[in-house]
């Protein structure tokens, strides 16, 4: 099953169980449909794989924005689907998006749902370069989604965990007891907070710079979607915001 196919799943999955998240969660589902068929658009395009360049590969996909409005306005909340709908009638949607694939924002979420497939794809062709901070993307520099757990061979200073970009969802490997923001590693500076409803999410916060992000535990959970499983434990959000704390990257649906 493809990595697309396994987030829609999981996300109707949850959105089946969650209670007080299941709306969310059936929207999400709806939302990450639209970005699998903007993905299987370009991976099916003959002669012809992404540069990297969006000025010159977005004529090759811009058609596919539709999918991402069209959904938005059936499945989404009213605060957007009037900027939907706005967007259909013709407003500047090109230099919305160039203007995100430059200069990333975690509230631009038409710029970022639409993108998030093509810079995956764009991720998946190029090689990754030596980054000079671990705690940005090696492929696109973009911040980090989350963190996660999962069990394999590694040392004990170098742990299991891993980040996920925001912006193109490549994941690299990253120290266990670090601020993914600020690079703190004292563990006296580094908060954690979970609830028995997601036992196998925490919020991963430092007293340092006050940043935090959600980290999803595969080693308890193991057929979790750390993409999915982030969104469903919005809860912890709260948490974290009531006690001062900022996110390091907001998700896709801005939380």
């Amino acid at each position: 099953m493809d990595f697309w196919q396994k987030q829609i799943s999981r996300a109707s999955e949850l959105a089946r169980t969650s209670g007080g998240t299941n709306e969310l969660l059936a929207f999400y589902a709806q939302l990450l449909r639209a970005q699998g068929e903007v993905y299987e658009f370009l991976l099916n395009q003959r002669d012809w794989r992404p540069s990297g360049e969006l000025e010159t590969d977005l004529p090759v996909f811009r058609s596919t924005f539709a999918t991402i409005l069209k959904t938005v306005e059936r499945a989404g909340p009213s605060s957007l689907v009037e900027i939907a709908r706005r967007l259909q009638s013709g407003e500047a949607i090109d230099e919305m998006l160039l203007n995100y694939w430059h200069a990333p924002s975690d509230t631009d979420f038409f710029a970022k749902a639409f993108l998030q497939p093509y810079a995956q794809y764009v991720a998946q062709l190029h090689d990754r370069n030596a980054a000079d901070n671990e705690r940005r993307c090696p492929v696109c520099n973009g911040k980090p989604q989350l963190s996660f757990l999962q069990n394999q061979e590694t040392t004990a200073e170098s742990g299991n965990r891993d980040l996920m970009c925001a912006k193109c969802l490549s994941v690299w490997s990253f120290r266990r007891v670090v601020c993914a923001n600020c690079g703190e590693e004292n563990p006296a500076k580094l908060a954690y907070f979970q609830t028995t409803t997601f036992n196998h999410v925490r919020v991963e916060a430092c007293d340092s710079c006050k940043h935090y992000l959600k980290g999803v535990d595969l080693t308890r959970l193991g057929h979790a979607q750390p993409l999915v499983d982030e969104v469903a434990a919005a809860p912890l959000d709260l948490w974290a915001v009531e006690h001062g704390y900022t996110k390091i990257e907001l998700n896709l649906v801005g939380l």
